[in-house]
């Protein structure tokens, strides 16, 4: 090959194949061309026996300038390419050189920065005990393309994993890399590890670390979640990922094999959350299955779980205002009407929110966010409120809250048509006799029936939806109870005596 020396072990295989075969034979057989063969042929020793050569093939073409231009160059910034340096000696001097010295002048910049450039950075690599440390990150997985109910689903992968096994665990987050979040993964992991790592390494995450101060110091959440299970918090330098890069390289391996499972799939799309969350479950458990040797051997090192879980979740309160609703960090939530002007305690987890009043939990709700491009955001759960829009229907056509209020787009549409070709009035208790019906248990099926009658182009019959969706009538048989005579029990009283 160009470039590569002769080796003495090639002239020799060359020489024992030239006993038998063509000088061309004998050279494919040594990896060496005809031309080398022939001068092989002609050389009176080995290669290691000829002397160094000293003289140039070709004149230097930079002899000129390297001294005098290049070299202070390169001293006063290393970072200079060649590209750049060739530019500026084509500036300096037109017409000297053209673009065929660049190969040159590249392989004359890596040598002198091998021998007098700058110090570049050394990576050690590093020993983990079993037991020792546990590794967290958290990875955008929009990449992904996941779909759930037909909507794209940004989320993002809260990844916990042990050093020395390379045990992992996932979870899904749907919100932004806050202490809830960190808090929920974390203990997710933990509890189906069954045990504690000596150290929790994580980024300069500002959930968990004060970023702003000079000195390293917790956030108070993070301490007292990290004196709950005993882990010594520690992480990386700011901007220096590379020392986090164990998990760093876990997430590229995790969303790796998660993407090539969704196209063996064959569909990115899920009916609901638990099921992407259970399809994941199932590919990392696939990929714990490699450290189930290590992982035996990394549980005995583990410490014990504390008694019970740490608190995942944050107390606001928030008043429940005359229209059923509160909000809670910029997000509007409906309630039960049996709730207006009650002061609850709610305990906003990492995925749902919860009301709690005089120590019992009245209300449950998924957490909302604010859709893109929107300040607030609105989480309106049409049950809620259907019982007081059935008593005053007119009040639909101008409230506030209806857009948020429509359990699905197809509602919407139909509200659309009716307040174009009905009257206000008649629109509006057609729709909330719709949205009765729905609370009744019959959304999915009333929303087939709607989009049905859309294509058809018919406005819908509140009276005839009704009648379809009755629950059929089941026919009651006559049972007739023929009770026997009292001188049926003698008879039996004369058998036992």
């Amino acid at each position: 090959m160009p470039g590569k020396r002769i080796t003495d072990h090639q002239v020799h295989k060359y020489k024992q194949h030239r006993n038998k075969l063509s000088q061309v034979a004998s050279a494919a057989k040594a990896g060496i061309s005809e031309r080398s063969a022939r001068r092989i042929e002609d050389a009176q020793g080995l290669p290691s026996q000829r002397p160094e050569r000293n003289w140039r093939t070709r004149e230097d073409p930079l002899s000129a300038v390297w001294d005098s231009e290049v070299i202070p160059l390169l001293q006063t910034d290393a970072r200079l390419n060649a590209v750049t340096l060739l530019e500026e000696l084509q500036r300096r001097y037109p017409g000297q050189w053209d673009t065929s010295v660049l190969r040159t002048l590249q392989r004359r910049m890596r040598l002198w920065r091998a021998k007098f450039g700058v110090e570049r950075e050394v990576y050690f690599a590093q020993e983990h005990p079993p037991g020792r440390q546990g590794i967290w990150d958290f990875t955008v997985a929009d990449e992904l393309n996941v779909e759930i109910a037909g909507v794209a689903f940004a989320h993002r992968l809260y990844q916990f994993a042990l050093a020395y096994s390379g045990w992992r665990h996932v979870t899904v987050i749907d919100s932004g890399e806050s202490f809830m979040a960190l808090s929920t993964g974390l203990q997710a992991a933990l509890w189906t590890l069954g045990g504690v790592p000596e150290e929790h390494r994580t980024d300069s995450l500002s959930a968990a670390f004060k970023n702003l101060t000079e000195q390293e110091e917790l956030t108070k959440r993070y301490a007292d979640l990290c004196s709950h299970y005993g882990l010594r918090a520690t992480r990386c330098n700011p901007g220096q990922s590379n020392e986090n890069g164990s998990i760093e390289s876990r997430n590229n391996s995790l969303k790796n094999a998660l993407d090539q499972a969704l196209r063996l799939r064959g569909s990115r799309s899920f009916d609901a959350r638990c099921d992407y969350e259970t399809f994941i479950d199932t590919i990392v458990q696939r990929m714990n299955t490699r450290a189930a040797k290590f992982l035996v051997t990394e549980r005995a090192m583990l410490k014990p779980l504390p008694v019970r879980r740490t608190a995942e979740f944050e107390e606001i309160p928030a008043r429940v205002s005359k229209y059923a609703v509160f909000t809670l960090k910029g997000v509007l939530y409906s309630v039960p009407s049996q709730l207006i002007g009650h002061r609850l305690m709610v305990r906003q987890y990492a995925q749902h929110v919860e009301g709690w009043l005089g120590g019992q939990c009245v209300v449950s709700l998924p957490r909302a966010r604010p859709a893109q491009g929107q300040r607030f955001g609105r989480s309106i759960d049409y049950r809620h409120l259907v019982g007081a829009l059935k008593r005053k229907p007119g009040a639909f056509a101008r409230w506030v809250l209806r857009d948020a209020a429509f359990p699905r787009a197809v509602y919407r549409q139909t509200w659309e048509r009716l307040i174009s070709q009905r009257p206000e009035r008649e629109a509006c208790k057609t729709m909330v006799g719709l949205l009765v019906l729905a609370a009744d248990g019959h959304e999915a099926q009333l929303a087939q029936e709607l989009e049905q009658l859309i294509e058809l182009d018919q406005l819908p019959d509140l009276n005839a939806l009704t009648q379809l969706l009755a629950p059929p009538k089941g026919d009651v048989p006559q049972v007739v109870v023929i009770l026997p005579t009292l001188a049926t029990y003698d008879e039996l009283f004369e058998v036992a005596l």
